[in-house]
Protein backbone atom coordinates (compact mmCIF):
# COMPACT_ATOMS: atom_id res chain seq x y z
CA UNK A 1 0.00 0.00 0.00
CA UNK A 2 3.26 2.00 0.90
CA UNK A 3 4.13 1.93 -3.25
CA UNK A 4 0.90 2.55 -4.96
CA UNK A 5 0.91 5.05 -7.41
CA UNK A 6 3.32 8.26 -7.83
CA UNK A 7 6.44 8.30 -4.94
CA UNK A 8 7.22 11.88 -4.00
CA UNK A 9 10.13 12.58 -1.28
CA UNK A 10 11.00 15.81 0.14
CA UNK A 11 14.83 16.42 -1.18
CA UNK A 12 17.14 16.57 1.90
CA UNK A 13 16.62 16.68 5.46
CA UNK A 14 13.28 18.86 6.25
CA UNK A 15 11.99 19.35 9.60
CA UNK A 16 8.35 21.14 9.96
CA UNK A 17 7.92 23.16 12.61
CA UNK A 18 7.17 21.63 15.92
CA UNK A 19 4.38 23.93 16.58
CA UNK A 20 3.18 24.15 13.44
CA UNK A 21 -0.08 22.24 13.61
CA UNK A 22 -0.77 24.44 17.46
CA UNK A 23 -0.51 27.35 15.59
CA UNK A 24 -3.22 26.37 12.74
CA UNK A 25 -5.43 25.18 15.19
CA UNK A 26 -5.37 28.46 17.18
CA UNK A 27 -5.61 30.26 13.88
CA UNK A 28 -9.10 28.15 13.80
CA UNK A 29 -10.88 29.62 16.62
CA UNK A 30 -12.07 32.29 17.72
CA UNK A 31 -11.34 33.25 21.23
CA UNK A 32 -7.29 32.93 21.54
CA UNK A 33 -6.79 36.03 20.24
CA UNK A 34 -9.54 38.25 22.08
CA UNK A 35 -8.05 36.12 24.98
CA UNK A 36 -4.51 36.70 24.57
CA UNK A 37 -5.81 40.93 24.34
CA UNK A 38 -7.12 40.94 27.74
CA UNK A 39 -4.10 39.58 29.12
CA UNK A 40 -2.24 42.10 27.34
CA UNK A 41 -4.29 44.46 28.66
CA UNK A 42 -3.65 43.52 31.97
CA UNK A 43 -0.51 43.52 31.83
CA UNK A 44 -0.46 46.88 30.00
CA UNK A 45 -2.60 48.16 32.67
CA UNK A 46 -0.05 47.27 35.23
CA UNK A 47 2.72 48.63 33.73
CA UNK A 48 1.59 52.06 33.03
CA UNK A 49 -0.57 52.56 36.35
CA UNK A 50 3.28 51.63 38.04
CA UNK A 51 5.04 54.05 35.91
CA UNK A 52 1.98 56.48 36.75
CA UNK A 53 3.02 55.41 40.95
CA UNK A 54 6.95 55.71 40.11
CA UNK A 55 6.15 59.39 38.97
CA UNK A 56 4.40 60.51 41.45
CA UNK A 57 6.68 59.01 44.10
CA UNK A 58 9.60 61.44 42.33
CA UNK A 59 7.05 64.08 42.41
CA UNK A 60 6.38 63.80 46.35
CA UNK A 61 10.25 63.09 47.09
CA UNK A 62 11.32 66.57 45.03
CA UNK A 63 8.11 67.92 46.90
CA UNK A 64 7.21 69.50 42.78
CA UNK A 65 3.53 70.07 44.29
CA UNK A 66 2.89 72.57 41.75
CA UNK A 67 3.62 69.84 38.52
CA UNK A 68 1.87 67.00 40.42
CA UNK A 69 -1.24 69.79 40.92
CA UNK A 70 -0.98 70.42 37.42
CA UNK A 71 -0.88 66.72 36.64
CA UNK A 72 -3.80 65.67 38.52
CA UNK A 73 -6.08 68.49 37.12
CA UNK A 74 -4.81 66.82 33.94
CA UNK A 75 -6.31 63.50 35.05
CA UNK A 76 -9.12 65.00 36.45
CA UNK A 77 -10.58 66.41 33.01
CA UNK A 78 -9.32 62.60 30.76
CA UNK A 79 -11.48 60.90 33.88
CA UNK A 80 -14.94 61.95 31.54
CA UNK A 81 -13.34 60.46 28.70
CA UNK A 82 -12.47 57.33 30.10
CA UNK A 83 -15.83 56.89 31.98
CA UNK A 84 -17.38 57.51 28.60
CA UNK A 85 -15.14 55.13 26.85
CA UNK A 86 -15.76 51.83 29.30
CA UNK A 87 -19.86 52.57 29.22
CA UNK A 88 -20.00 52.83 25.62
CA UNK A 89 -17.55 50.18 24.49
CA UNK A 90 -19.45 46.70 25.31
CA UNK A 91 -22.09 48.33 22.93
CA UNK A 92 -19.88 49.49 20.27
CA UNK A 93 -18.37 46.16 20.48
CA UNK A 94 -21.79 44.34 20.36
CA UNK A 95 -23.54 46.45 17.61
CA UNK A 96 -20.45 46.59 15.03
CA UNK A 97 -20.27 42.63 15.44
CA UNK A 98 -23.99 41.49 15.26
CA UNK A 99 -24.10 43.35 12.01
CA UNK A 100 -20.75 41.46 10.85
CA UNK A 101 -22.28 38.06 11.70
CA UNK A 102 -25.26 39.16 9.85
CA UNK A 103 -22.85 39.75 6.71
CA UNK A 104 -21.26 36.36 6.81
CA UNK A 105 -24.32 34.92 7.04
CA UNK A 106 -25.47 36.33 3.74
CA UNK A 107 -22.09 35.84 2.38
CA UNK A 108 -22.07 31.93 3.61
CA UNK A 109 -25.83 31.54 1.89
CA UNK A 110 -24.60 33.01 -1.44
CA UNK A 111 -21.45 31.46 -1.85
CA UNK A 112 -20.72 28.03 0.54
CA UNK A 113 -21.10 27.74 4.72
CA UNK A 114 -17.30 27.03 4.34
CA UNK A 115 -16.82 30.59 3.94
CA UNK A 116 -17.26 31.28 7.82
CA UNK A 117 -14.22 30.05 8.40
CA UNK A 118 -12.48 32.43 6.72
CA UNK A 119 -13.82 35.02 8.49
CA UNK A 120 -13.18 32.48 11.70
CA UNK A 121 -9.42 32.74 10.42
CA UNK A 122 -8.89 36.49 9.34
CA UNK A 123 -6.65 38.41 10.97
CA UNK A 124 -8.23 41.85 11.03
CA UNK A 125 -11.19 40.31 12.46
CA UNK A 126 -9.64 38.84 15.87
CA UNK A 127 -7.40 41.69 15.82
CA UNK A 128 -10.12 44.31 15.71
CA UNK A 129 -11.91 42.07 18.51
CA UNK A 130 -8.87 42.00 20.47
CA UNK A 131 -8.35 45.45 20.59
CA UNK A 132 -11.71 46.29 21.04
CA UNK A 133 -12.18 44.35 24.47
CA UNK A 134 -8.72 45.66 25.05
CA UNK A 135 -9.66 48.37 25.60
CA UNK A 136 -12.93 48.52 27.40
CA UNK A 137 -11.36 46.50 29.79
CA UNK A 138 -8.10 49.16 30.31
CA UNK A 139 -10.81 52.04 30.79
CA UNK A 140 -12.07 50.14 33.27
CA UNK A 141 -8.95 49.57 34.72
CA UNK A 142 -7.93 52.79 34.43
CA UNK A 143 -10.95 53.57 36.47
CA UNK A 144 -9.68 52.01 39.83
CA UNK A 145 -6.44 53.83 39.64
CA UNK A 146 -8.70 57.56 40.65
CA UNK A 147 -8.52 58.92 43.77
CA UNK A 148 -10.48 60.95 46.02
CA UNK A 149 -7.55 62.64 47.64
CA UNK A 150 -8.26 66.20 48.36
CA UNK A 151 -4.81 66.81 49.83
CA UNK A 152 -2.09 67.16 47.31
CA UNK A 153 0.35 65.83 49.79
CA UNK A 154 -1.35 62.49 50.46
CA UNK A 155 -2.16 61.95 46.81
CA UNK A 156 -0.19 58.38 45.67
CA UNK A 157 -1.40 57.95 42.31
CA UNK A 158 -2.17 59.95 39.25
CA UNK A 159 -3.47 58.17 36.44
CA UNK A 160 -2.11 60.66 33.18
CA UNK A 161 0.18 57.44 31.50
CA UNK A 162 -2.45 55.12 31.96
CA UNK A 163 -5.38 58.18 30.44
CA UNK A 164 -2.80 58.45 27.62
CA UNK A 165 -2.80 54.60 26.89
CA UNK A 166 -6.65 54.49 26.62
CA UNK A 167 -6.79 57.69 24.10
CA UNK A 168 -4.54 55.79 22.05
CA UNK A 169 -6.37 52.26 22.21
CA UNK A 170 -9.50 54.51 21.22
CA UNK A 171 -7.98 55.52 17.98
CA UNK A 172 -6.37 52.41 17.17
CA UNK A 173 -10.28 50.97 17.98
CA UNK A 174 -11.23 53.24 15.32
CA UNK A 175 -8.76 52.53 12.68
CA UNK A 176 -8.77 48.93 13.10
CA UNK A 177 -13.22 49.57 12.60
CA UNK A 178 -12.37 51.39 9.29
CA UNK A 179 -9.95 48.37 8.02
CA UNK A 180 -12.60 45.72 9.64
CA UNK A 181 -16.00 47.00 7.93
CA UNK A 182 -13.54 46.96 4.72
CA UNK A 183 -12.54 43.68 5.02
CA UNK A 184 -15.79 42.45 5.83
CA UNK A 185 -17.78 43.54 3.31
CA UNK A 186 -14.82 42.03 0.73
CA UNK A 187 -16.41 38.87 2.38
CA UNK A 188 -19.93 39.84 0.19
CA UNK A 189 -17.55 39.37 -2.51
CA UNK A 190 -16.87 36.72 -4.59
CA UNK A 191 -14.00 37.87 -6.27
CA UNK A 192 -12.02 38.15 -3.30
CA UNK A 193 -13.49 34.79 -1.53
CA UNK A 194 -12.22 33.05 -4.71
CA UNK A 195 -8.85 34.49 -4.07
CA UNK A 196 -8.53 33.82 -0.33
CA UNK A 197 -9.11 30.32 -1.09
CA UNK A 198 -6.69 29.98 -4.07
CA UNK A 199 -3.83 31.65 -1.90
CA UNK A 200 -4.62 29.55 1.15
CA UNK A 201 -4.19 26.69 -0.73
CA UNK A 202 -1.30 27.34 -2.71
CA UNK A 203 0.69 28.64 0.43
CA UNK A 204 -0.20 24.87 1.80
CA UNK A 205 1.19 23.88 -1.22
CA UNK A 206 4.26 25.23 -1.22
CA UNK A 207 4.87 23.79 2.82
CA UNK A 208 3.63 20.39 1.91
CA UNK A 209 7.41 20.25 -0.03
CA UNK A 210 7.53 17.73 -3.02
CA UNK A 211 10.82 16.26 -4.43
CA UNK A 212 11.78 14.02 -7.27
CA UNK A 213 10.08 11.12 -7.92
CA UNK A 214 10.96 8.00 -5.97
CA UNK A 215 14.35 7.65 -3.80
CA UNK A 216 17.23 5.70 -3.43
CA UNK A 217 16.51 4.41 -0.03
CA UNK A 218 12.64 5.16 0.81
CA UNK A 219 11.28 4.30 -2.70
CA UNK A 220 10.36 0.39 -0.96
CA UNK A 221 9.48 -0.13 2.64
CA UNK A 222 10.21 -2.54 4.99
CA UNK A 223 7.05 -5.49 5.79
CA UNK A 224 4.60 -3.96 7.79
CA UNK A 225 4.81 -4.90 11.62
CA UNK A 226 1.88 -3.23 12.62
CA UNK A 227 -1.01 -0.97 12.90
CA UNK A 228 -1.86 1.83 15.03
CA UNK A 229 -5.67 2.69 15.49
CA UNK A 230 -7.72 5.11 16.71
CA UNK A 231 -8.94 6.14 19.45
CA UNK A 232 -10.19 9.37 19.90
CA UNK A 233 -14.07 10.73 18.52
CA UNK A 234 -15.20 9.84 15.42
CA UNK A 235 -14.27 12.86 12.89
CA UNK A 236 -12.33 14.20 9.80
CA UNK A 237 -8.40 14.10 9.62
CA UNK A 238 -7.51 17.59 9.85
CA UNK A 239 -3.46 17.31 9.93
CA UNK A 240 -0.62 15.00 11.65
CA UNK A 241 1.98 16.59 13.58
CA UNK A 242 5.10 15.83 11.37
CA UNK A 243 8.17 16.71 13.68
CA UNK A 244 6.47 14.66 16.39
CA UNK A 245 5.93 11.81 14.05
CA UNK A 246 9.22 11.47 12.73
CA UNK A 247 10.67 11.86 16.29
CA UNK A 248 8.86 9.14 17.78
CA UNK A 249 9.89 6.92 14.00
CA UNK A 250 13.52 7.89 14.51
CA UNK A 251 13.76 6.33 18.45
CA UNK A 252 11.88 3.63 17.41
CA UNK A 253 14.16 2.83 14.01
CA UNK A 254 10.68 2.29 12.17
CA UNK A 255 8.81 4.09 9.08
CA UNK A 256 5.40 5.20 9.82
CA UNK A 257 2.66 5.65 7.23
CA UNK A 258 -0.15 7.34 7.79
CA UNK A 259 -3.45 4.82 6.38
CA UNK A 260 -5.82 7.76 6.02
CA UNK A 261 -5.37 11.11 3.68
CA UNK A 262 -6.02 14.65 5.19
CA UNK A 263 -9.98 14.78 5.00
CA UNK A 264 -10.96 11.32 5.51
CA UNK A 265 -13.45 10.55 8.00
CA UNK A 266 -11.62 8.26 10.43
CA UNK A 267 -13.99 6.10 13.17
CA UNK A 268 -12.85 4.99 16.68
CA UNK A 269 -11.19 2.02 16.06
CA UNK A 270 -9.48 2.90 12.29
CA UNK A 271 -6.31 2.01 12.02
CA UNK A 272 -4.62 5.22 11.13
CA UNK A 273 -1.22 4.55 11.05
CA UNK A 274 1.00 1.51 9.37
CA UNK A 275 4.55 0.30 11.31
CA UNK A 276 7.07 -0.47 8.87
CA UNK A 277 10.30 -2.01 11.01
CA UNK A 278 10.48 -4.21 14.28
CA UNK A 279 9.34 -2.20 16.88
CA UNK A 280 5.38 -0.73 17.13
CA UNK A 281 6.05 2.51 19.28
CA UNK A 282 3.87 2.77 22.43
CA UNK A 283 0.28 4.28 22.41
CA UNK A 284 1.37 6.82 24.96
CA UNK A 285 4.39 7.93 22.15
CA UNK A 286 1.87 8.85 19.85
CA UNK A 287 -0.64 10.67 21.81
CA UNK A 288 -2.21 13.82 19.85
CA UNK A 289 0.01 13.16 16.28
CA UNK A 290 -3.02 12.76 14.42
CA UNK A 291 -5.48 15.69 15.12
CA UNK A 292 -9.63 14.93 14.45
CA UNK A 293 -11.69 17.26 14.42
CA UNK A 294 -15.04 18.12 12.67
CA UNK A 295 -14.28 20.74 9.86
CA UNK A 296 -11.34 20.12 7.70
CA UNK A 297 -8.25 22.80 7.74
CA UNK A 298 -5.97 24.28 4.76
CA UNK A 299 -3.21 23.15 7.47
CA UNK A 300 -2.31 20.26 4.92
CA UNK A 301 -5.37 19.10 2.82
CA UNK A 302 -4.46 19.81 -0.32
CA UNK A 303 -7.94 18.85 -1.96
CA UNK A 304 -9.83 21.37 0.20
CA UNK A 305 -9.32 24.51 -1.91
CA UNK A 306 -10.53 22.88 -5.02
CA UNK A 307 -13.81 21.53 -2.83
CA UNK A 308 -14.95 24.98 -1.71
CA UNK A 309 -14.17 26.61 -5.38
CA UNK A 310 -16.27 23.40 -6.48
CA UNK A 311 -19.22 24.22 -4.38
CA UNK A 312 -18.98 27.81 -4.58
CA UNK A 313 -19.20 26.74 -8.81
CA UNK A 314 -22.23 24.21 -8.17
CA UNK A 315 -24.41 26.74 -6.67
CA UNK A 316 -23.62 29.33 -8.94
CA UNK A 317 -24.89 26.97 -11.62
CA UNK A 318 -28.12 25.73 -9.38
CA UNK A 319 -31.54 27.15 -10.99
CA UNK A 320 -32.41 28.47 -7.99
CA UNK A 321 -28.86 30.95 -8.16
CA UNK A 322 -28.43 30.55 -12.07
CA UNK A 323 -25.39 32.65 -11.92
CA UNK A 324 -22.58 31.36 -14.47
CA UNK A 325 -20.35 34.02 -14.12
CA UNK A 326 -19.34 33.13 -10.14
CA UNK A 327 -18.76 29.68 -11.86
CA UNK A 328 -16.04 30.99 -14.54
CA UNK A 329 -14.69 33.01 -11.93
CA UNK A 330 -14.37 29.68 -10.04
CA UNK A 331 -12.82 27.98 -13.00
CA UNK A 332 -10.11 30.70 -13.27
CA UNK A 333 -8.50 29.22 -9.97
CA UNK A 334 -9.64 26.08 -10.29
CA UNK A 335 -6.99 26.35 -13.06
CA UNK A 336 -4.83 28.22 -11.90
CA UNK A 337 -4.30 25.76 -8.61
CA UNK A 338 -3.87 22.68 -11.05
CA UNK A 339 -1.58 24.14 -13.08
CA UNK A 340 0.54 25.05 -9.86
CA UNK A 341 0.86 21.18 -9.34
CA UNK A 342 0.71 19.98 -12.68
CA UNK A 343 4.15 19.72 -13.09
CA UNK A 344 5.01 18.50 -8.83
CA UNK A 345 5.39 14.45 -7.99
CA UNK A 346 1.88 13.20 -6.25
CA UNK A 347 0.51 10.51 -4.49
CA UNK A 348 3.26 10.44 -1.28
CA UNK A 349 5.01 12.53 0.56
CA UNK A 350 8.51 10.92 1.88
CA UNK A 351 9.11 13.18 5.58
CA UNK A 352 12.77 12.52 6.65
CA UNK A 353 15.26 12.71 9.86
CA UNK A 354 18.00 14.85 10.32
CA UNK A 355 20.02 12.39 8.70
CA UNK A 356 17.89 12.09 6.03
CA UNK A 357 15.80 8.60 6.49
CA UNK A 358 12.35 8.41 5.51
CA UNK A 359 10.65 8.14 8.86
CA UNK A 360 7.23 8.89 7.66
CA UNK A 361 4.98 8.27 4.71
CA UNK A 362 1.86 10.66 3.82
CA UNK A 363 -0.39 9.73 0.96
CA UNK A 364 -1.99 12.76 -0.94
CA UNK A 365 -3.90 12.96 -3.30
CA UNK A 366 -2.91 11.85 -6.86
CA UNK A 367 -2.91 13.89 -10.02
CA UNK A 368 -6.10 12.50 -11.93
CA UNK A 369 -7.82 12.54 -8.07
CA UNK A 370 -7.04 16.37 -8.56
CA UNK A 371 -8.50 16.80 -11.83
CA UNK A 372 -11.77 14.75 -11.01
CA UNK A 373 -12.38 16.69 -7.67
CA UNK A 374 -11.87 20.24 -9.64
CA UNK A 375 -13.80 19.78 -12.95
CA UNK A 376 -16.17 16.55 -12.74
CA UNK A 377 -18.94 18.15 -10.75
CA UNK A 378 -19.08 21.71 -12.22
CA UNK A 379 -18.49 19.45 -15.67
CA UNK A 380 -21.87 17.83 -15.13
CA UNK A 381 -23.98 21.03 -14.18
CA UNK A 382 -22.22 22.91 -17.17
CA UNK A 383 -23.62 21.95 -20.59
CA UNK A 384 -26.46 24.16 -20.30
CA UNK A 385 -24.32 27.19 -19.39
CA UNK A 386 -22.09 28.11 -22.93
CA UNK A 387 -20.47 30.54 -21.05
CA UNK A 388 -19.27 28.03 -18.53
CA UNK A 389 -18.67 25.24 -21.18
CA UNK A 390 -16.08 27.74 -23.00
CA UNK A 391 -14.33 28.53 -19.98
CA UNK A 392 -13.83 24.79 -19.30
CA UNK A 393 -12.51 24.10 -22.41
CA UNK A 394 -10.20 26.85 -22.46
CA UNK A 395 -9.14 25.71 -19.03
CA UNK A 396 -8.50 22.36 -19.72
CA UNK A 397 -6.77 23.41 -23.51
CA UNK A 398 -3.96 25.55 -20.66
CA UNK A 399 -3.25 22.56 -18.57
CA UNK A 400 -2.96 20.12 -21.60
CA UNK A 401 -0.06 22.66 -22.75
CA UNK A 402 1.90 22.64 -19.36
CA UNK A 403 0.98 18.75 -18.92
CA UNK A 404 3.57 15.82 -19.00
CA UNK A 405 2.66 13.08 -21.20
CA UNK A 406 1.73 11.23 -18.52
CA UNK A 407 -0.47 13.45 -16.77
CA UNK A 408 -2.90 14.42 -19.67
CA UNK A 409 -5.14 10.78 -19.89
CA UNK A 410 -7.89 12.46 -16.76
CA UNK A 411 -7.35 16.27 -18.56
CA UNK A 412 -8.56 14.92 -22.25
CA UNK A 413 -10.95 12.06 -20.63
CA UNK A 414 -12.79 15.65 -19.14
CA UNK A 415 -12.51 17.41 -22.54
CA UNK A 416 -14.48 14.58 -24.42
CA UNK A 417 -16.81 13.90 -21.71
CA UNK A 418 -18.07 17.70 -21.82
CA UNK A 419 -17.79 17.65 -25.39
CA UNK A 420 -20.41 15.32 -25.35
CA UNK A 421 -22.86 16.80 -22.92
CA UNK A 422 -22.71 19.97 -24.84
CA UNK A 423 -23.80 17.73 -27.81
CA UNK A 424 -26.37 16.04 -25.90
CA UNK A 425 -27.99 19.29 -24.14
CA UNK A 426 -27.60 21.49 -26.99
CA UNK A 427 -29.77 20.80 -29.90
CA UNK A 428 -29.25 23.78 -32.99
CA UNK A 429 -25.92 22.74 -33.99
CA UNK A 430 -24.91 26.65 -33.79
CA UNK A 431 -25.12 26.88 -30.31
CA UNK A 432 -23.53 23.61 -29.90
CA UNK A 433 -20.36 25.11 -32.28
CA UNK A 434 -20.67 28.47 -29.99
CA UNK A 435 -20.66 26.53 -26.64
CA UNK A 436 -18.11 24.05 -27.67
CA UNK A 437 -15.62 27.14 -28.55
CA UNK A 438 -12.85 27.79 -26.39
CA UNK A 439 -12.85 31.28 -24.18
CA UNK A 440 -10.75 32.06 -21.32
CA UNK A 441 -13.60 34.90 -20.32
CA UNK A 442 -16.89 32.24 -21.15
CA UNK A 443 -18.46 35.05 -22.76
CA UNK A 444 -17.09 37.75 -21.67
Amino acid sequence: MGNEGQVAQITGPRRPRALSPLREHLRDTFWFAPSAGLVCAGLLWWGASTLDLEIVALLQREKAYAALRELVSIAEDTRTIVTTISSAMMTFIGVVFSISLVAVQMASGQLTPRVVRIFIRSRISKITLSVFLATFLFSLLVLTSYESETDIRQVTSVPVVQSLLTMALVVLSLVLFIAYVSATLRLMQVGPVVDRITRETLRMLARQGTGKEGSEDGGSLAAETGRVAHTGRAGVVRDVHVARLVRVARRQGVVLRLLPRIGDFVLPGTPVLAVHGETVPPRWALRRTVSVGVERTFHQDLGLGLRQLSDIALRALSPAVNDPTTAVQCLDRIVQILAAVVGRPLGAVHHRDRRGAVRLVQNVPAWADLVDLGLTEIRAAAPHSPQVTRRMLAGIDDLLRLAPEPRREPLVRHRTLLLQAVERAVPAAPDRRFASSPDRQGIG
